[in-house]
Formats: C-alpha cells, sequence, structure tokens
C-alpha cells in the first residue's frame, strides 16, 4: 500500500496573482502530486485549511482511495461546500489523481476514459476601452487561429461613463448598468459588422446587472448570435434564469461563483443553461467535476471551465484532461502564460491555432520547481474590480 507521507502548501504569484498549489508526497520514494487549491482573494484561509485540518487528516491514508478521501474530507468538519475548503480540497484531490497517473503511467485523461478530441478550442479575452481597440485586438486573436473570442469593453460594467456620485461617496469601481447595456449593445453592433458572422463572440456580465435587467440584455444580445452569454445573474438569483429561457434563444453559460452542488442542479434538471462554467477547484477538484460532466451530458449542457489568471498551471492542466475525455466538451477559458510561470511550472499545457492540448507524461503531466517559485511571493492586496458600486455608491453584489 502506497500511503500519503506528507503535505505541503506552495503559495507564488509568478504572474502577479496568487496561487496555491498543494504538493502530496507518498511513502513510495520520488513519488508525489501536484493539485490546484487557487482562491486569489483568500489565499491565505486556504493555506490554513490545507496545513491545519487536511494535513494531519491524510497523513497515513492510502493514496488510491480518492473517492473516500474526498467525501470523508468534504464532511470531516461537518459543515461543508465553502469556497476555501473546496479549493483544499481540490488540490488534494487533484494530487491524488496526478499520483494515481503516474503508478498507472497514464495521462490522467486516460484513466478518466481516454480521449474524445485531441485538443480542446479555447477562447481568449479581448478588452478595450473602445469599439475600435476591442476589434484589433479580437483581431489579432483571430490571426492567431482562435475563433471564440469573449469581448467586454472596459472590463466588467464598462469605462468610461459619466457618473454622478453623492457627496462623500465612498471608494470602489463605479458603474452605471443602463449605460453598460448600451454600451455592450452597440459594441457587438460594431463588431458583428466588421468581423463577420464566422467569429463565435462570449460576453461576461459578471453578475453587474439586476434580475429583470439581466432578462432585458440577453433578449437585447439576441441578434447578435453569441455562443454563450455569461454569468448574467449571482447564484442567489438563479431562479431567474427560468425567465431569461422563456424571452429569449440567448445561449446561456453559468456557474464561476458556484460552490455548492444545489447552486448547479436545478439549472441542468430543468434545462435553464447551455454551457456548465464552474471553477474546478471552487467545487472540489476532479473527481466531483467529472460528476458534474456526466450529469451536464443527461440534460444537454456542455462544460466551459473556469480559466483565467487565477487558475494555476496545474488547475489547467486538470481542466484540459477533462476537455478532452469529456464528450460534452464545449470550450476552454485560456489565457495563456508569461515568461514567469514556465520558470516556476513545467508541463504547462501547449496552445497551438486556437486549441490547447495536454502532454503525454503520466498523471497531469505538471511539475512545479519549490525554489523558484519563492522567487515570486503572494501578496495580501484585494483586487480593486472586487469593490464595485453603482452610480449613487451602493455596493452591487455579485
Amino acid at each position: 500500500m502506497i500511503t500519503i507521507r506528507d503535505v505541503k502548501t506552495i503559495l507564488t504569484a509568478p504572474e502577479g496573482i496568487n496561487l496555491v498549489v498543494v504538493k502530496i508526497e507518498t511513502s513510495e520514494p520520488g513519488l508525489y502530486g501536484l493539485g490546484c487549491a487557487t482562491f486569489t482573494q483568500r489565499y491565505l484561509t486556504v493555506a490554513s485549511a490545507i496545513e491545519d485540518y487536511l494535513k494531519p487528516f491524510l497523513i497515513g491514508k492510502d493514496v488510491h482511495r480518492i473517492e473516500d478521501i474526498w467525501q470523508t474530507a468534504m464532511v470531516s468538519g461537518y459543515w461543508r461546500n465553502g469556497p476555501e475548503f473546496n479549493n483544499a480540497l481540490s488540490g488534494v484531490d487533484m494530487a491524488l489523481w496526478d499520483i494515481k497517473g503516474k503508478i498507472a503511467g497514464l495521462p490522467v485523461y486516460q484513466l478518466l476514459g481516454g480521449k474524445c478530441r485531441e485538443g480542446a478550442a479555447i477562447y481568449k479575452h479581448a478588452d478595450g476601452s473602445s469599439k475600435e481597440e476591442v476589434e484589433e485586438n479580437a483581431r489579432a486573436f483571430m490571426e492567431q487561429g482562435v475563433r471564440y473570442i469573449r469581448c467586454q469593453m472596459g472590463l466588467y460594467g464598462g469605462r468610461g461613463q459619466r457618473i454622478i456620485k453623492p457627496e462623500n461617496a465612498l471608494d470602489g469601481v463605479y458603474y452605471d448598468p443602463k449605460a453598460y447595456m448600451r454600451g455592450i449593445v452597440e459594441l457587438f453592433e460594431h463588431l458583428r459588422g466588421k468581423l463577420g458572422g464566422e467569429i463565435e463572440f462570449i460576453h461576461d456580465v459578471h453578475e453587474r446587472l439586476s434580475p429583470i435587467d439581466a432578462v432585458a440584455f440577453a433578449k437585447q444580445m439576441e441578434p447578435f448570435n453569441l455562443f454563450y452569454l455569461e454569468d448574467a445573474l449571482p447564484p442567489e438569483q438563479i431562479e431567474w434564469y427560468r425567465t431569461i429561457r422563456q424571452h429569449t434563444v440567448t445561449p446561456i453559460a453559468m456557474g464561476e461563483l458556484f460552490n455548492n452542488p444545489n447552486e448547479w442542479l436545478p439549472l441542468m434538471s430543468n434545462r435553464l443553461i447551455d454551457f456548465i462554467r464552474v471553477h474546478i477547484s471552487q467545487v472540489g477538484g476532479i473527481t466531483p467535476a467529472k460528476k458534474m460532466t456526466s450529469m451536464a451530458e443527461a440534460f444537454g449542457i456542455r462544460t466551459a471551465w473556469h480559466g483565467p489568471g487565477d487558475v494555476s498551471p496545474v488547475g489547467h492542466a486538470a481542466n484540459v484532461h477533462l476537455d478532452i475525455s469529456s464528450i460534452n466538451f464545449g470550450i476552454q477559458e485560456w489565457n495563456g502564460f508569461k515568461e514567469e510561470v514556465y520558470e516556476v511550472f513545467s508541463g504547462c499545457p501547449v496552445e497551438k491555432d486556437g486549441y490547447v492540448y495536454p502532454n503525454d507524461l503520466p498523471g497531469l503531466g505538471i511539475d512545479i520547481d519549490e525554489e523558484k517559485a519563492k522567487k515570486y511571493p503572494c501578496s495580501n492586496v484585494l483586487p480593486k474590480w472586487t469593490l464595485a458600486r453603482l452610480p449613487d455608491g451602493t455596493s452591487a453584489r455579485p
């Protein structure tokens, strides 16, 4: 029996974004696994959950018993399905799958059923302060062979709006929902006119609208034939997706903020979304993601895993292993990596002509240089974009 000998938490930020990586060392000399436990805004809490609670729980356990470890760890604190603990458990879960692949001498995608495709189609982010700048950035991606592009103008909620604040208004990132809606409709009118009908467009609302405005916005975006409209509403308002479905055929993606299965189960079973877009670390790792994928398949829903810079290369690799082994894969969010990332991580998935490919090494195929990771320390600073406010200063709760 091969057992867990030690559990390490590696904190690093080679791109300036806090990453949390779990390393599980085993009783077999030289055999270890890596997992992603990244919760950028609460990385210290995740690290504590791993070191102070999961590590003593795991020492001595059989590395092969992934399902049992996942289930018992999930209920070990009685309360469950919170973002901090889910991420901590995700790191452990991915690391155990990595170990199992190394023992078997197979990539993780082989353990998940083998390839359904050779590479996973990706989408990239084209932002800009004007319609013309977004168009220019989208064209640059098209020249790289990217056929799916997420288009924003001023990131979330728009920018450059005329905001009249009350006296003594608090700090924050202010935006006007109505101005944002008008600006995005104009943006996509421009993009369709300039870039034609073949490119697949995505737009992320990032929960910046009230429920009734989200319904109207999804309907207004219908003429532009989006690949999907993402996160129109927060998890607290998922019942409104029924109303959106009744008023428009704009494809809907949802799930970046999900932690608890009860958040996605009704949306799937009632066929109210078209793409499930969870952060694999946020839901607990490969084990629950594979089950979620099977459920989504039963209801005609495709996957579109969360994949920007707040996912470590280990998490990106897990995404891609799931992508190429899932029949109902839809699209993969992809930002690519800066040079500093390659200094710390080896074996990263490779992008080419609008697809991303895993390597064929055993496990997840990723390794980390712990000494070089120390060169890029994390920073406990809250990102400004999390402090969104409406024109009158009211906090806009995502």
